[in-house]
C-alpha cells in the first residue's frame, strides 16, 4: 500500500512541498511508493481525512492542529492528531500598491482588504493578527477572495490591500511583474504584540529583493506548518518518515525554495524539546520521538511541556 500524504490544490504551496518530499522518500524502500494526494482545502481537509484513514500524513498549518484534535469548529468531533514534523515557516503579510497610503497594519482602518476567502485559514490569520493588535474586521471592509481573484483585485484597484501568504508563490510573482507593490511594515511594537499573543507564529524577514519592489528588509511574522500524522499509524512508519526528513533537510531546501529554513526548525527541537513543535497541545507521535531521540535530539527525550 503507498504511503499517503494529504496536501493542497494542484500547483499550491502544500502540494509542491509534497511532491518534494516524494522524492525523498521514493529512495526509501521502507516508505516507497508515495501517492501525493491533492486537497481542495489543505489544513482543515487533511486534518479529516487524516480522522478517515484515506491518508497516513498531512500538510496543517499549526493555528489547526489544537482545534482539530478539540473537535472545535469547524470539526465535528475530536480528532487524535499526533505531530511528525515540521514542514517550513510560511511568511503572512498584508501588500499594497507602493503608492497607496498605508504604512503599517493600524493602516488598514478603513481599507478594503482582500482577505481570502470565507472558509480559509488565511481568514483566520487576519482575525488572530488584528485580535492581537486591537483590531477586528469592523474596522476594514473585508473582501472574501482567493489568492489569484485578490491579487487581480488590487492590481485593478478594487481593493485597497491583500493578505499574502507564503513566499515564494506565484501569484504574487505574476503581481509584482504587474504593478508596484509595497509590503505593510508593523508599526512600532506591532510585531512584538502577535508574537506574544499568538504562540503558533514565529518572526522572519521579508528579505530584500524577495518580491519586485521591495527594496529593504521588512520583518514579518510566520505560521509553521507542519506534517501531522493520527495516532493509529505505525511507529515504524512515522519514525523512517521524520528520519528521513531529518536525513534530507538540506535536500529538500534546494529542491523547493519552501523548505528554506528546515533546518533551523529542526534545530529549536534540539534547544527547545518537544514544545518547539507540540502546538495546541499536540504531542509528537511516538515514532517521531523515536527518531528524533536516534538522531540525537537530547532535549526531545524530557517530559512533555506545557502546551504552547
Amino acid at each position: 500500500m503507498p504511503l499517503r500524504i494529504g496536501t493542497s490544490e494542484r500547483g499550491g504551496t502544500f502540494h509542491s512541498q509534497g511532491r518534494a518530499l516524494a522524492t525523498i522518500f521514493d529512495r526509501q524502500p521502507q516508505l516507497a511508493p508515495v501517492e501525493v494526494l491533492e486537497s481542495r482545502s489543505a489544513s482543515v481537509g487533511n486534518a479529516r481525512r487524516l480522522a478517515a484513514g484515506e491518508i497516513d500524513f498531512g500538510f496543517m498549518a499549526s493555528n489547526w492542529i489544537g482545534r482539530a484534535q478539540r473537535g472545535e469548529a469547524p470539526f465535528d468531533a475530536p480528532i487524535d492528531l499526533r505531530m511528525a514534523a515540521p514542514m517550513n515557516a510560511g511568511p503572512l503579510f498584508f501588500i499594497a500598491r507602493a503608492d497607496a497610503p498605508i504604512r503599517s497594519i493600524g493602516g488598514l482602518r478603513g481599507k478594503r482588504v482582500a482577505v481570502g476567502l470565507a472558509t480559509s485559514g488565511m481568514v483566520q490569520h487576519v482575525h488572530s493578527i488584528f485580535a492581537a493588535l486591537g483590531l477586528s474586521f469592523a474596522d476594514i471592509t473585508p473582501v472574501y477572495l482567493d489568492f489569484a481573484a485578490g491579487a487581480d483585485a488590487l492590481a485593478q484597484g478594487t481593493v485597497d490591500a491583500q493578505f499574502q501568504c507564503p513566499i515564494p508563490n506565484q501569484v504574487m510573482t505574476d503581481l509584482a511583474a504587474r504593478v508596484d507593490l509595497q509590503v505593510i511594515a508593523y508599526g512600532p511594537g506591532e510585531m512584538e504584540t502577535v508574537l506574544r499573543a499568538v504562540p503558533f507564529y514565529r518572526p522572519t524577514t521579508i528579505r530584500v529583493h524577495a518580491i519586485r519592489g521591495v527594496d529593504h528588509d521588512v520583518p514579518q511574522i510566520a505560521v509553521v506548518n507542519v506534517l501531522a500524522t493520527h495516532a493509529r499509524v505505525a511507529e515504524a512508519i512515522v519514525r523512517e518518515v521524520v528520519a528521513a526528513v531529518i536525513d534530507g533537510a538540506g535536500e529538500l531546501e534546494r529542491l523547493n525554495p519552501l523548505f528554506v529554513g528546515l533546518p533551523d526548525l529542526l534545530e529549536r527541537l534540539r534547544r527547545e524539546g518537544r514544545a518547539a513543535l507540540e502546538f495546541g497541545g499536540v504531542p509528537l507521535h511516538d515514532g517521531a520521538l523515536q527518531a528524533y531521540r536516534a538522531a540525537g535530539y537530547k532535549p526531545i527525550t524530557a517530559a512533555r511541556s506545557s502546551p504552547p
